[in-house]
This record gives structure tokens, sequence and C-alpha cells, in this order.
């Protein structure tokens, strides 16, 4: 008698009738009962004939009547979300005269340690510098004591959403520029998926009197770099020098209206509305900055210079501190052009 498994090879099976398949099939089914289920299923999923196929199905249906089916597979392992680690602490700087400032954010890590990211953030390009990675309390606790000690600009600690939310809005400015953050910032994208850049600050209430001594704040250390970059007005600079070495038979007072005719032409071309709008979220940043560090009357100067920059109707040739910004620059910018000073030195960009 010929043993039904025989006829099981797929080659052996091809080109018989359909009548033929079933009771070759029919026959090993019988013959095997649940031993005959694993060859069964290969046919049926993956013989090459079409009737192969169809005839070994109908095999495992008859066997399926008579109460013999293959165990049920195991349900697929359920996919789990996992969340993106949780930001708990958070630290930033001043912003320095070219709109950059540090971040630093601390995430849950493994095991109860921590995923520090360190940052540069800048108000006109986005991420410039990435740093970070695993860190202990221990060394945490070191690191801030000697940024601190190091650091010209201010250093406070702040709600850690703040932190992450100015990292998605320096996102959004890549995005807006068509523009990456570094190749460093890859490994910390997820940390940041799905957060929305926050709302700007609620705009500081005007104060006159504040206003006018907003130029004061120039005077700070932590705004010692605060000026237009000198190298877009070099040429108002050299003109004002000539304007100074110029031969000619002119009064004081002439020379004097010439200068001021070319500040304000430096005013007026510098501080467009989006100029505005950048320097007036700067100085909320810091007036911020300074009530974090108890410092209340820098803090209502900054508010005031703010708001006057942030009004839409705003008149920068009456804004005390955009003639002071303009005024370092091209007396910076003149020291440039008389060789005084390296232009790399005293450069705002980012």
């Amino acid at each position: 008698m010929t043993d039904p498994a025989a006829g099981l090879d797929p080659e052996s099976l091809r080109g018989l009738s359909e009548e033929a398949l079933d009771e070759r099939l029919r026959a090993f089914a019988n013959a095997r009962g649940a031993d005959a289920l694993p060859a069964l299923s290969r046919l049926a999923e993956s013989a090459s004939e079409r009737g192969v196929r169809r005839a070994a199905k109908r095999a495992l249906y008859r066997l399926s009547q008579r109460g013999v089916a293959a165990a049920p597979a195991p349900p697929p392992a359920p996919v789990v979300q996992r969340r993106a680690p949780r930001a708990v602490r958070a630290w930033l700087s001043g912003i320095d005269g070219s709109g950059s400032r540090a971040v630093w954010i601390l995430f849950e890590g493994p095991y109860g340690g921590g995923l520090l990211c360190s940052l540069i953030l800048n108000d006109i390009v986005g991420i410039t510098e990435v740093a970070g990675g695993d860190i202990t309390k221990r060394r945490l606790e070191a690191e801030l004591a000697s940024l601190r000690a190091a650091q010209k600009l201010p250093w406070v600690q702040t709600d850690p959403a703040r932190a992450v939310g100015l990292v998605a809005e320096s996102l959004q400015i890549h995005r807006e520029r068509g523009t990456s953050p570094p190749s460093a910032f890859g490994r910390w994208q997820p940390f940041f998926t799905g957060v929305a850049a926050p709302e700007p600050p609620p705009a500081p209430v005007a104060d006159a009197d504040r206003l006018a001594r907003s130029d004061e704040l120039l005077g700070l250390p932590e705004l010692g770099g605060w000026f237009l970059d000198p190298e877009t007005v070099q040429s108002d600079a050299l003109e004002i020098q000539e304007t100074r070495q110029s031969r000619l038979v002119v009064s004081d007072q002439i020379k004097a209206e010439r200068q001021e005719a070319i500040l304000t032409r430096v005013i007026e071309r510098e501080f467009a509305p989006e100029a505005r709008r950048r320097w007036a979220r700067r100085l909320a940043e810091m007036a911020w900055i300074f009530s974090a560090t108890d410092r209340p009357e820098q803090a209502a100067n900054a508010s005031a210079a703010a708001a006057a920059f942030a009004e839409s109707d705003a008149a920068p040739l009456r804004h005390p501190l955009a003639r002071a910004l303009a005024q370092r620059a091209l007396e910076l910018a003149g020291e440039v052009s008389a060789g005084r000073l390296r232009a790399a030195d005293v450069s705002r960009k980012p």
C-alpha cells in the first residue's frame, strides 16, 4: 500500500486534477490526523499552485469539522507606547548681545539617573550648540557650581516646561528658515516631539519714567555686549569719522547736526518692526531674569523698554535704549575702522 505522506511533496502534486488532489490530501489527513496539520498548513499558505493551496485548505476544513485543528496563534504582544522622558529640572542664562542664551534641561534617566541636555538657543537662527548625556546627581551639582562661578550671564533655575517650550520655539525658527539643528540634536529630538512653542510673554505695561532710564541697563555687566552689529553700521561710522575730520571750515554745531542725522538714519534702518519685536522679546526675558535674581528696579526698566519696542506704532527715535544701542555700535565700528579693534571681537552675529 502506498504511503499517503509520499504524495505531499509539492512537486508530486503539480498538475493533478482537483479531484485527484482532494483524494490524496483526504487520505493523508485521515491517516495522520492531527499530525497532518503542519504539512497541510504549509501547503495552504505557500504552495505555488492555486489548486494545491485550495485543496489543502479544504483538507484542513474537513479536519476541523472532526474537531482536529491547530492551536490558535498567541495574541500579538501589546504595543507599548514609550513616553518621552520627563523634564524634571531646568536652568536658563540671560541673553547675550547676539540673542543667544544657554539652556540646561534635566530629564529622567533609567535607574534613577538623569539625562542632561545642554543647548545654546539663538532668537535669529535657532539651536546653535548641543551637548549632554547621562549624569549623576553629584556630578550635576558640581557642574552647576562650576557654571555659576564662570558664567558671565545670570544663571537661574526655571520651570522645566518653560525651558522645553523655548527649545520648541527654536525648532520652529528652523522650520521657518528651512534649516536644521546641529546633528548632535538628533538623539534629543524625541524628547521634544509634540511640544508646542510657548505663547509670547505678556506685554509689559509702558512706563514713561522707567523708559527714560532704560539706557542705564547697558551699564550692567551682563548687558555689556548689547549693541547693534557694528558691521551693519560700518559705512555710517566712516561717514561720522569723515565729518569729524573734515578740513572744511564748518562749525561744531553743523558737525553735530550731521552726526545726529547719521545716527537717526541708523536707528530708523536697524529698528524695523521685526527687529523691534526681537528686542522687545529679549528685554522681556531679561526682565524675568532680573526679577528672578531680586533686582526689581532693573526688571522694571527692562519691562518699560520692552513695552516701548512692542508697541505697533513704536517710534524708535524716541526710545533711549534704541539710541544707545545704535550709538554704541557706531563707536565700535569706528574703532574697527581705526584698527583698534578686530571686527570678529565685536561681531553680534550668532
